[in-house]
């Protein structure tokens, strides 16, 4: 086989691997993933380093609902101190900017639901290329060099696991990521809250923009957005941890 007849065959050898079911793992691997989650939250120097692929798939959601919306996506920027800014031309009001506002905070929290959905389906590498193609079409729209470098990063580190990885790390890296996303999405309303005290609601957070947008205050907007991810946490957790709700 020629390397011609190698790339050519790549898009099958994805599609394969990402549609092969895999079996579920034991509790250890479930619990453990789960702890490896909770220190990446609780340590602050871990935090800092793995929020930023939380503010990748936060910026993300923002693009999407954006687009959807009918608004025009002009660009998103990522910064070293794990903000982010996504820049979209529109209505500067009404209900598109509205939803292109509440989405960011839960993204993570949505993505992080339908990852356990496919975890509880066997996709654990599906899973995988699927976070792939979201940093890609991130990529696109990245518009300084450290949102470059952070989406670059985490696309080798998703290509790697998923191309060479064994299996047993291909599912442990799958559920330790679920499980970062539906933690992790509190977490960072818990964060910002922090910060509106500090500036006294009179900041740039997207519960203060929606509390500009809305005749809501912001805090209001802050506990929806934690609802939400508290919910999405609740659920998505059934579903891995096999225990449904109902």
């Amino acid at each position: 086989m020629t390397a011609v007849d190698d790339v050519l065959s790549l898009p099958g050898q994805i599609w394969d691997r990402a549609t092969t079911v895999q079996p579920a793992p034991d509790q250890v691997v479930l619990l453990g993933t789960l702890a490896v989650a909770l220190v990446c939250l609780a340590v602050p120097v871990l935090w800092h380093l793995t929020r930023h692929f939380l503010t990748i798939v936060h910026e993300a959601a923002h693009g999407l609902v954006a687009v959807l919306s009918g608004r025009r996506l002009s660009g998103i920027r990522l910064h070293s101190d794990t903000s982010g800014l996504t820049v979209s031309v529109g209505k500067p009001r009404g209900p598109g900017m509205v939803a292109t506002a509440f989405a960011g905070y839960v993204g993570p929290a949505v993505l992080g639901l339908g990852a356990a959905w496919l975890l509880g389906r066997g996709y654990a590498v599906g899973l995988l290329w699927l976070l792939l193609v979201v940093l890609v079409l991130v990529l696109v729209q990245i518009r300084n060099w450290y949102g470059l470098w952070s989406v670059l990063v985490s696309g080798v580190v998703l290509v790697g696991v998923s191309w060479w990885g064994s299996a047993a790390v291909q599912v442990a890296v799958a559920y330790a990521v679920t499980w970062y996303l539906l933690l992790g999405a509190p977490r960072a309303v818990l964060e910002m809250q922090a910060q509106r005290r500090r500036t006294r609601g009179r900041g740039t957070s997207d519960a203060d923009v929606l509390g500009r947008l809305t005749p809501l205050p912001g805090g209001f907007w802050v506990a929806a957005l934690l609802l939400v991810c508290v919910g999405a946490l609740v659920l998505g957790g059934s579903w891995i941890l096999d225990r449904p709700l109902l």
